[in-house]
């Protein structure tokens, strides 16, 4: 039986694709279909079933249009109800796979239909578990996020997630592999281990909330303690799985229309239309932009924060790209996250419109020691750090605010635009990103870090003592 692990980066996440005997199988898949038809043509394998292990709250999962595709049955745990048709397993059901099979355990927590699934080989063993949100590398699924008022509170969730931990996952062979949804960077949990597997006997070793002693009352308090304010586009992408989308074909077919400069232009000034710039950082600040445009870089963690920082997933996009190699891929990760209304891309890129003799805006920016020197002068204009507060709470410069990036929105009303800003956060991405938005809303002085806190540490800018993120938790 093969089983390949297809892990993303930018969204921390890991499918699943299954094949024994020409039948295949595919576990969580993304938005795009194409590379699940691609390894089950070059298997000559059929795929049978589409596994969800739930709803997803960060990505929007493509097993309606692989279904299309496939004639796949899609299977959810029990609980589950969707606007298309889908099969509810139920705990302990199996379902056979060429030589093989896969069982669906039950393992509500992270959500009430939260499964995960055991995957059996030709031999009639068991050597994987793809725990889905229940379980991760180092940590488990927030149990905040399928909350419903007056019904099921947090703590109702956590209690039935250390039951199925407990009951479901605890009492497999230690030597079975586990497999999750996400990985480090992921939102969906508090701690994650950058590891992709690992062994359950392993993980009752090391990770926290499989302590053997640790009672359910302790494990909720663990659980809940801590938990950041989930990002504003995950109960879109709730919905989104839930119905029927416009399909990951029409959206690259309408996002990837390339768009002559004077086209690019006049969408640009209208009041309905935002501009992406996902260049990489040197091109985006050595050539300008769109006047208007916001930096979301591609090489980045660009999915999460298009969906963190784009309030309306509706939001027409054009976009800015230095590799038109990767139009495709541009628009394809904007729909991971829902936005599905992209328009097109600048033909010819920057360049071209120089060429058309249209203006660009530019962003300043310093070296980390200049920061430090100007801040030891008093010279530094209203200098904000953009990390997350749970990173500046762990060690930050003395005397910088801290201005996370995450609630750049809602905090807004506090910038003045006639005021000058010196931004930084843990390495230049995310800084240049705030910078843009600044800039586009009408912030003219404003001065980007590079190289962001970790060049700044190497200087001699006064440093607060140093906590261990971890007991910030």
């Amino acid at each position: 039986m093969k089983v390949e692990q297809l892990f993303t980066g930018c969204l921390a996440e890991m499918a699943y694709y299954v094949e024994s005997n020409g039948e295949a199988a595919v576990i969580d898949p993304l938005r795009e279909t194409e590379p699940y038809l691609r390894m089950a043509e070059a298997d000559n394998a059929k795929i049978k079933y589409i596994f969800l292990t739930h709803f997803h709250a960060d990505f929007v999962s493509g097993q309606y249009d692989l279904a299309q595709k496939t004639g796949a049955k899609i299977i959810f745990g029990p609980n589950a109800t969707a606007e298309y048709e889908i099969y509810n397993g139920s705990d302990g059901e199996e379902f056979p796979l060429g030589g093989g099979k896969l069982t669906l355990l039950h393992t509500p927590g992270h959500t009430m239909e939260s499964s995960s699934y055991l995957i059996t080989d030709e031999d009639g063993n068991t050597p994987y578990v793809c725990t889905g949100d229940c379980l991760f590398i180092g940590d488990v699924g927030r149990p905040d996020l399928a909350v419903k008022q007056g019904t099921l509170t947090e703590e109702d969730l956590a209690g039935h997630l250390f039951d199925s931990l407990r009951n479901k996952i605890m009492t497999l062979p230690d030597d079975i592999i586990v497999y999750p949804n996400h990985g480090a960077g992921s939102a969906c949990g508090k701690n994650m281990s950058s590891e992709t597997y690992d062994t359950l006997g392993n993980q009752k070793k090391t990770n926290y909330a499989l302590r053997a002693d640790m009672t359910k009352e302790e494990f909720i308090k663990e659980v809940t303690t801590g938990l950041k304010p989930p990002p504003q586009y995950f109960p879109n992408n709730v919905r989104m799985n839930k119905t029927i989308n416009t399909s990951i074909d029409e959206v690259l077919h309408k996002g990837t229309t390339p768009l002559d400069p004077d086209t690019f232009k006049e969408l640009s000034e209208r009041d309905d239309v935002l501009v992406v710039d996902t260049r990489t950082k040197e091109n985006y600040t050595e050539q300008g932009t769109v006047p208007g445009a916001w930096f979301i870089g591609i090489n980045g963690s660009f999915a999460p924060w298009v969906g963190s920082l784009i309030r309306d997933i509706n939001q027409k996009i054009i976009f800015i790209t230095d590799e038109e190699l990767r139009v495709n891929e541009i628009v394809t990760r904007f729909s991971r996250v829902g936005y599905d209304n992209t328009l097109g891309y600048l033909n010819g890129g920057i360049e071209d419109w120089l060429a058309h003799g249209y203006e660009v805006d530019k962003i300043g920016s310093i070296s980390a020691h200049t920061f430090t020197e100007k801040l030891k002068e008093g010279t530094l204009p209203n200098p904000l750090d953009v990390r997350r507060q749970s990173e500046y709470d762990s060690e930050h410069v003395v005397g910088v605010e801290n201005f996370p990036l995450d609630f750049i929105h809602q905090d807004f009303a506090q910038i003045n635009p006639d005021k000058e800003y010196v931004l930084h956060c843990a390495s230049g991405y995310r800084s240049l990103v705030a910078a843009s938005i600044f800039q586009a809303n009408g912030v003219k002085n404003v001065t980007d870090v590079r190289g962001g806190f970790k060049d700044i540490k190497e200087t001699e800018a006064p440093m607060t003592e140093y906590v261990c993120p971890t007991t910030l938790l």
